[in-house]
């Protein structure tokens, strides 16, 4: 396949930039809130509810199942746009996709041209995205301060190196341009990836899957709760594959990703107070600012802990390991999915799910009163 020219446009300079003069919060983030995928879910809901013609937004969300005046539902709209998937903003009545957008989420077209499209509009539409990416495609994926180093020199400012290195990792992994080979994840060029789709696929489904469906305990307790992250997962017995699975979860993955967040992670058998330790964990549960949920293993305490976290509608990070299915009840909420399979899959990708934990991580503490699950979108409609 003969390679294409990508058009480069170069970065806005500090003067461009100023005289735009950007306000509030959307001028310290020159680059989407949320990742390309979770954006897709939105622009994908309004191809199955209208192709290419506009649909009322109010129904839209109905269609969702989420309240479309919610924080995570305005946010799904404004990164949309920003990605160039979709035409309207939280205020107007109607959305609709905009022709990549419609390409994009479009079953009817190529394989290779539905990716083509998600790749520019993952990737294009964002300066420094396509910056950085211009950079580094062909290599192999430097490390996060490499990264951070390289958009702090191309005019990122520094609060927001962190955040966009994450979302740019999940974009490239999400349309294909970030790919383990030879034992090290590279990031591919665009002919690379789109060479590697059949000419002729199967035809496929829908991207986005559309919805049919007191008082706190209080328990003595010394932990600081602001400031605390809970780990729920299977844990068994000390030599147990399923101790050694979460100490590796916890480890290797979910306590790198908080760092620099301020906040500590526990796990149950780390509880050092004294008492019964079921009311112990029903107050981490109920109390702890954040809850990284571990579904590997489909372990029914796991699912039990979820629900009451669910029930007080407070933030949850959801992961699994590639291995097993995510049931039905949760699997409308996003969730990470961990290759665990073999040493040879899992290590050259700890990087990439480190920054998709933190990504995750950051949406549900920036704002924890938004927190969304099946249970809180149910009680909303009545």
């Amino acid at each position: 396949m003969a390679k294409t020219k990508r058009e480069t446009k170069p970065l806005e300079t500090p003067a461009d930039q100023a005289a735009k003069k950007p306000r509030g919060r959307a001028a310290s983030r020159p680059f989407p809130h949320q990742s390309f995928e979770e954006a897709l879910e939105l622009a994908s809901a309004i191809q199955h509810l209208a192709g290419s013609n506009a649909v009322r937004r109010l129904t839209l969300f109905h269609e969702l199942n989420k309240s479309p005046e919610s924080g995570p539902s305005r946010q799904m709209v404004v990164s949309a746009g920003r990605y160039g998937l979709i035409k309207g903003g939280v205020q107007s009545e109607t959305l609709q996709l905009t022709p990549d957008g419609d390409v994009a989420t479009n079953i009817d077209v190529s394989a290779r041209e539905r990716q083509r499209s998600r790749i520019k509009l993952a990737i294009d539409t964002t300066d420094i995205f396509r910056a950085l990416y211009e950079q580094l495609q062909g290599q192999k994926l430097p490390s996060p301060a490499i990264m951070e180093d390289t958009v702090v020199g191309l005019g990122l400012p520094e609060h927001n190196k962190k955040e966009c290195i994450e979302l740019f990792v999940i974009n490239l992994r999400f349309v294909g341009l970030l790919q383990t080979l030879s034992g090290a994840e590279r990031i591919l060029t665009v002919d690379h990836a789109l060479d590697q789709i059949p000419s002729t696929p199967p035809r496929a489904q829908p991207s986005a899957a559309i919805a049919i469906e007191g008082k706190p305990l209080v328990v003595h307790s010394d932990a600081h709760f602001d400031r605390l992250c809970f780990f729920i997962g299977p844990i068994g017995d000390a030599s147990s594959e399923y101790r050694q699975h979460s100490d590796l979860m916890l480890e290797t993955l979910v306590r790198p990703a908080l760092d620099g967040f301020g906040i500590e992670v526990k796990r149950a058998d780390e509880i050092q107070d004294p008492g019964i330790i079921t009311k112990q964990i029903f107050e981490y549960l109920l109390k702890a600012r954040l809850v990284v949920a571990d579904l590997s293993y489909h372990n029914p305490n796991v699912f039990y802990e979820l629900a009451i976290r669910h029930a007080r509608n407070l933030p949850v990070v959801q992961m699994i390991r590639k291995a097993d299915r995510i049931p039905f009840d949760v699997n409308q909420t996003r969730t990470i999915v961990v290759d665990t399979s073999d040493l040879y899959s899992f290590v050259p990708k700890i990087d990439t799910y480190k920054a998709e934990i933190s990504s995750h991580i950051r949406r549900a503490l920036e704002d924890p009163a938004s927190a969304d699950n099946p249970f809180s979108a149910l009680v909303g409609e009545h």
